[in-house]
């Protein structure tokens, strides 16, 4: 096990990521920032809240479950989460704490578009470990760190694991 990113880059990496999408998208009008959850969304929020605090302006923050768009599941219609939010002509920043095959990021862009047709969607991450399955890449990173696939990269965040890091295991 090794430590690849301490409290400070990861604060210092999200932060960045936020100016970067400031300045991509001149702003943050009719910007929305989405978590994948679990972990994508703490991300989210840090991102949301550094946007905020750099901008002085309101940023509208989501969190959803895409497990539904999986390509590797079967899920009733049922189980799909109602969000009182339409995605239509919207700039909606994905967040993600590790894009590895690039599966989850394509489910998260299918249940996007099931809430409105969204102008454009941007993908963060707080770590791209490489090994795509599909063609997708971030648009906004943290840091790149290259694996094989037989390595790991673990996401600890002081909200669920009482510490922020990431480690190699």
């Amino acid at each position: 096990m090794k430590e690849l990113m301490d409290e400070m880059m990861i604060s210092r990496s999200i932060k960045r990521i936020a100016h970067e999408i400031l300045e991509k998208n001149k702003g943050v009008d009719d910007v929305v920032i989405v978590g994948i959850k679990t972990r994508g969304e703490i991300m989210a929020k840090r991102l949301h809240d550094n946007i905020e605090a750099i901008e002085g302006k309101k940023v509208r923050y989501l969190s959803i479950d895409f497990h539904p768009w999986r390509d590797d599941v079967i899920v009733d219609e049922k189980e799909i989460e109602k969000i009182d939010f339409d995605f239509t002509d919207k700039i909606v920043v994905l967040c993600d704490d590790v894009l590895y095959t690039g599966r989850t990021a394509r489910a998260a862009m299918d249940g996007i578009m099931y809430y409105g047709r969204a102008r454009m969607i941007e993908l963060a991450v707080l770590v791209d470990r490489g090994h795509r399955e599909l063609p997708i890449k971030a648009d906004f990173v943290g840091k790149n760190i290259p694996t094989s696939a037989k390595e790991k990269i673990q996401v600890k965040f002081v909200e669920t694991d009482r510490e922020d890091k990431v480690i190699l295991i």
